[in-house]
């Protein structure tokens, strides 16, 4: 579904009246809300966090933006920076998630799903590859982010399913990074790096905003939600159980 961008304005996502709840099969069937009447909206070139305490949602609303997560109602509008049309990826068209994915929204989620036999250098450079970069340049720009990212060269040709915490982490914001996406989802990117590479991230983090892209974050590290947050959202407002 895509709507006109006098509907959307000049919003990049545009999050309207959705809800969510899971249903616990195991339980006899309960129905377990998340979320209602979530509605916001992110502009380019913004870094809007979600906070809230643990449990609110927070990580289920980036997972709804993603795709990662059906919607029981509301819409998840995304506008083509281009052509200004908006489409609905709340709708759940498998096909029309995808193309999103690959041209308007890029994701670094807390933990790396690692493909098996995989090298760390292929896994960061797939995203441009799949956008019909040629492998080669693909390499070559996957490599430099994960210099900066103070990964080690001999790192690059091995699958990271035997790789540090820390260093499987640099490994999926290199990936999320290196596409220029005009929304970028963050969920704790940082959480498990040290002092020097938090500080290389959040320079990251600027400059993509500086080039127009729009950012949404979950940062427990209040250093780091301090440095490049342009506004917050209260999920608790959103939250099915503020009322428990």
């Amino acid at each position: 579904m895509s709507v006109s961008s006098n509907e959307t304005g000049n919003a990049l996502l545009s999050v309207r009246d959705v809800a969510k709840s899971f249903t616990m099969h195991l339980r006899d069937g309960v129905i377990l809300p998340v979320v209602n009447d979530v509605n916001f909206e992110l502009f380019a070139g913004e870094c809007v966090v979600l906070g809230g305490p643990s449990g609110v949602g927070k990580s289920s609303i980036l997972r709804m933006v993603y795709g990662n997560y059906s919607i029981d109602s509301g819409e998840i509008l995304i506008r083509d920076r281009v052509s200004g049309e908006a489409h609905d990826l709340g709708a759940g068209d498998p096909r029309l998630v995808l193309d999103l994915r690959r041209d308007c929204i890029g994701y670094v989620s807390q933990f790396l799903r690692a493909v098996p036999r995989v090298s760390a250098l292929d896994i960061v450079a797939e995203p441009l590859v799949s956008r019909g970069v040629d492998r080669t340049v693909a390499a070559e720009k996957a490599a430099g982010v994960l210099n900066r990212l103070h990964l080690p060269e001999a790192l690059f040709d091995l699958p990271p399913a035997t790789f540090s915490g820390g260093e499987k982490q640099r490994v999926n914001i290199a990936r999320g990074f290196i596409t220029d996406h005009p929304i970028l989802l963050l969920d704790e990117p940082t959480a498990s790096l040290d002092a020097a590479n938090r500080d290389v991230v959040i320079s990251m983090i600027r400059e993509k905003l500086d080039a127009g892209t729009a950012v949404l974050g979950i940062f427990h590290d209040q250093p780091v939600r301090d440095a490049v947050a342009t506004r917050t959202i209260d999920v608790s407002a959103f939250s099915a159980r503020r009322a428990a």
